[in-house]
């Protein structure tokens, strides 16, 4: 039979315990259950693990305010076995973070002013998450907005390289170009990872992508690095 006595928190507490409480800095907020009054979150120093905590009725207030993938510091205290969650504080996120975010969803704005923006400010803020629907503003109707896509995916560079390489062999010419474009612009940093596609590229994305290496001034030889496997390139 299973034991369903709670794992207690390693080395979090003095040995001995207190019994006034201790806080509990988490990476982040996994999952909120306010019908269950419970909370699981992901430890910051603990490689991933998560612990799921009670909740204190006088917490219930502050769980309601909690979003997952918020990071918070809980105050715990144990009791009966089972560690109680007392009070919640959020922490602030990293401001560049939470502009990213609101841009991401203006992104899909049905305003084209708003979807321009918004890839104007992702370019700068370089943050890879924006990657793949800065790839997808590519294709959008509105041509403003596809030129801010196309400078923001330069900005962010090496990675936006991965995602830049299969619309090498598309069936649409401006996105051909455009990513062609993109990647000689992004210049050396897009230099390795475009050698690497080669190795599992087909004859048709392979012909492309050297013609890439070729405008960017690179000219892989035919045998390949004997210790990496990759085309060497001049």
């Amino acid at each position: 039979m299973a034991d369903d006595t709670p794992m207690r928190l390693i080395q979090i507490t003095p040995k001995g315990g207190r019994t006034d409480g201790f806080n509990l800095v988490t990476e982040r907020v996994v999952a909120v259950n306010p019908e269950a009054k419970q909370v699981e979150v992901e430890l910051l120093a603990y490689d991933g693990k998560t612990v799921v905590l009670d909740v204190a009725e006088e917490a219930l207030g502050d769980l309601q305010k909690i979003k997952p993938g918020d990071g918070a510091t809980i105050r715990v205290v144990e009791e009966g076995g089972k560690r109680i969650a007392k009070s919640f504080r959020i922490r602030p996120k990293d401001p560049n973070v939470a502009k990213a975010d609101a841009m991401l969803l203006d992104l899909k704005d049905p305003h084209w002013l708003n979807r321009k923006y918004a890839a104007e400010v992702l370019g700068e803020l370089q943050d890879p998450r924006a990657v793949g629907p800065l790839v997808e503003a590519l294709t959008d109707e509105v041509g403003d907005v596809r030129q801010r896509a196309y400078e923001a995916l330069i900005k962010i560079g090496a990675p936006s390289v991965p995602a830049l390489i299969p619309l090498l062999v598309s069936e649409e010419d401006e996105l051909r170009q455009a990513a062609t474009e993109m990647l000689r612009k992004i210049g050396k940093p897009a230099v390795e990872p475009l050698a690497r596609a080669l190795t599992d590229a087909d004859d048709r994305l392979k012909t492309r992508i050297l013609k890439v290496l070729d405008r960017m001034g690179y000219k892989p030889k035919v045998q390949s690095d004997e210790t990496t496997g990759l085309p060497r390139l001049t």
